[in-house]
């Protein structure tokens, strides 16, 4: 039998954990790639404030995302499109995120026992969520260019 799109996604989302962030400021345009968690749909990504992105992101939360892997076989192609909203997270937010982030990268939740480098890069990050606004599962199994929009009810103002 078949899974239903919604497993099918989150698994997609389970099996993988690097996600390609495009934002603007400034008439500046920029993509980078980001180790991410999630939790139903939303994503959940750490950053220096002081990357390029997040210099965007102050200036605009819009994003795109993207999430792939780099496939050979046009046949097999599968991925997510995402457009959504960035913002910084803290206090219950973040310790969820940081123990969704410890179980998926295991270097982040056993900090005591991390390189020093990662220790030292960990203490200047901020941490950030995507909340899409839309969501597409591309997969060629299905058909060549098949793409299926995920309905995530959202509120009419976002």
């Amino acid at each position: 039998m078949k899974k239903g799109l919604n497993e099918r996604v989150q698994g997609y989302l389970r099996d993988h954990q690097v996600a390609t962030l495009a934002t603007h400021g400034d008439n500046d345009l920029w993509a980078a790639a980001v180790f991410y968690v999630h939790a139903d749909y939303t994503l959940y990504f750490l950053s220096s404030p002081t990357s390029r992105h997040c210099l965007n992101l102050a200036q605009c939360s819009r994003v795109a995302v993207t999430i792939q892997e780099d496939y050979t076989d046009w046949l097999e192609i599968k991925g997510l499109q995402i457009e959504g909203v960035v913002t910084e997270i803290s206090g219950e937010e973040e310790r969820t995120a940081r123990r969704l982030y410890g179980q998926k990268f295991p270097v982040v939740g056993k900090l005591a026992q991390a390189p020093a480098a990662i220790v030292k890069a960990l203490a200047k990050v901020r941490w950030f969520k995507i909340v899409p606004q839309r969501l597409y599962f591309i997969d060629n199994e299905v058909g060549l260019g098949h793409r299926d929009e995920i309905n995530l009810n959202l509120p009419p103002s976002l």
